[in-house]
């Protein structure tokens, strides 16, 4: 924790990078958007921030210690700017911390694997070595019962394995038609028969991981590749006693082709974990005071919590990064606000928006008096979307903030009216579930793919002059919303009746809020 209240103070000093732009067509001359301007894109603090967050700080797994010292540290960054902020408590989760995670390739020959644990997996009480096993070909569950006991103190290799880790695009561009269909169609055909494989065992794959545990496994390993180049999907280990190792594609092929072909593989590893126990998770709320609505509420909206393999650069830390940079900027230009403005970083929307729906539930004031929230989430491209979300009255409002914003903001934007709330969505379904007026400002995905959820979403991904241009049309947008003399419009596209039942269909992501852990498992 004292590390990171250092580089806090480190922090500020340091220089940020990037081209600086300069806006040529304001359309109007209201001298805080140029001031917003020349802050945001002239002294923009975004560099810093991010570099902080993400090298230092880094992964921010819901209810690990890392997560924690994110929470504190973005508290002393908005009070060193001025602004009022806390930690809110809105419920526990499993704590865990990683440790280091070393898989080596032993026999038939040594090589250091690309791969790393999943999240919430056991560590290995120093090194273990064992041998390797593909689950097996079975007919029903009784046989896969019966080969069981074959797998003590062994590894077991539990993904598909790709027949190629070339991405599709290089396949088109190389092959010739004829070889690359045939190399799509084999792999259709294996995966097919591996799904086959899979189904025989007669439990599902999270019943599957227990029961080789309780089997005695070394330990469990899976792939998820993205099918881009050189990247592992993250997700979550169910196992409670032996790590849940994932591979590289390319390694995890050749740990497979050994054990196929009788060639004995060996792995060795030495992976470190520790669980903490069920412990208190938070979000993160800056507050600027309204001066003549108080109680009336623009929100800036980003989860703040992130998958562990890498650094959760573009999921979520540039958003988390344009919201804390729009409220320095907007303290900056803007200290009085017409409106109250609320920065949310919220914990636990990787499992199941819990943050951010727990805080509409805390807090049916800020619900009641919302004016607009803008949530932003899917990487570090520049906005080049914004649904109304269903909201019908919502596009009037947008397009007379819009018409105030520079050109070389808005010629990349779309308007998306009335739109449909997002299925499944970010943080801001939490909002527009309640029937208030969120909207999500979508960006350029920068082939989102190879760093969504994966060992790939680091520092180096960020693109600065387009997370310089995101906080910069926040703070827009925010004090818009907050000088607008209208209450933006809560009308919305009702959802169509069921013809099979006659009920009133609802949108899918508005279901009951905070999960606990037990029902995420």
């Amino acid at each position: 924790m004292h590390r990171h209240r250092l580089v806090v103070a480190l922090g500020m000093l340091v220089l940020g990078s990037g081209t600086t732009l300069s806006a040529q067509t304001f359309p109007g001359s209201d001298p805080v958007l140029q001031r917003v301007w020349q802050e945001g894109m002239e002294n923009s603090h975004a560099y810093q921030l991010a570099q902080v967050l993400l090298d230092s700080i880094g992964p921010r797994l819901t209810g690990s210690p890392a997560h924690r010292a994110a929470n504190d540290w973005a508290v002393a960054m908005y009070q060193s700017w001025g602004i009022d902020a806390r930690n809110e408590q809105y419920g526990t989760w499993r704590g865990w911390e990683r440790g280091i995670s070393h898989i080596d390739l032993v026999e038939p020959r040594v090589r250091t694997l690309e791969g790393i644990t999943l999240a919430w997996s056991p560590g290995t009480s120093g090194k273990v070595r064992g041998g390797v096993v593909i689950l097996p070909q079975v007919a029903d569950s009784s046989e896969f019962a019966a080969w069981l006991p074959q797998l003590r103190g062994k590894f077991v290799l539990t993904s598909f394995p790709q027949p190629t880790c070339r991405t599709d695009a290089n396949w088109e561009e190389y092959a010739v038609p004829a070889s690359f269909e045939k190399m799509k169609a084999e792999r259709d055909t294996a995966r097919t028969a591996w799904t086959g494989r899979m189904r025989n065992t007669g439990v599902n794959f999270r019943e599957l991981r227990r029961r080789l545990e309780d089997a005695g496994a070394l330990g469990i390993v899976t792939s998820r590749w993205s099918a881009g180049w050189g990247v592992n999907r993250m997700s979550s280990a169910s196992t409670e006693k032996v790590p849940t190792l994932d591979l590289s594609c390319e390694d995890y092929g050749l740990v497979f082709r050994l054990a196929a072909n009788g060639q004995n593989p060996v792995l060795q590893v030495e992976a470190e974990a520790r669980f903490l126990g069920e412990v208190p998770v938070f979000n993160t709320i800056a507050e600027m005071r309204g001066s003549e609505r108080p109680d009336e509420y623009v929100v800036l909206s980003a989860h703040y919590d992130s998958w562990d393999g890498a650094s959760g650069a573009t999921d979520n830390g540039t958003g988390s990064v344009t919201m804390m940079e729009a409220m320095r900027i907007l303290k900056t230009v803007y200290p009085n606000p017409k409106r109250t403005i609320v920065a949310g970083l919220w914990s636990g929307e990787e499992q199941g928006l819990n943050g951010s729906r727990a805080f509409v539930a805390d807090h049916p004031d800020i619900v009641e008096g919302l004016q607009a929230l803008f949530n932003q989430d899917n990487g570090t491209g520049r906005v080049v979307n914004i649904s109304m979300q269903g909201l019908t009255g919502a596009g009037a409002h947008f397009a007379r903030w819009l018409a105030q914003v520079p050109s070389e903001v808005t010629r990349h934007i779309n308007l998306r009216i009335p739109g449909t709330p997002g299925r499944g969505g970010s943080d801001y379904a939490s909002f527009i579930c309640a029937g208030v007026p969120s909207f999500s400002l979508f960006s350029l995905s920068w082939d989102d793919r190879y760093t969504w959820h994966t060992n790939r979403d680091t520092f180096d991904k960020v693109v600065l002059d387009d997370l310089k241009n995101n906080a910069t049309l926040t703070a827009m947008l925010a004090y818009l919303a907050s000088e607008d003399p209208e209450r933006v419009p809560r009308d919305q596209r009702v959802m169509p009746v069921s013809q099979r039942t006659g009920e009133q269909l609802t949108w899918p992501q508005c279901r009951d809020g905070r999960r606990s852990w037990e029902e995420r498992r």
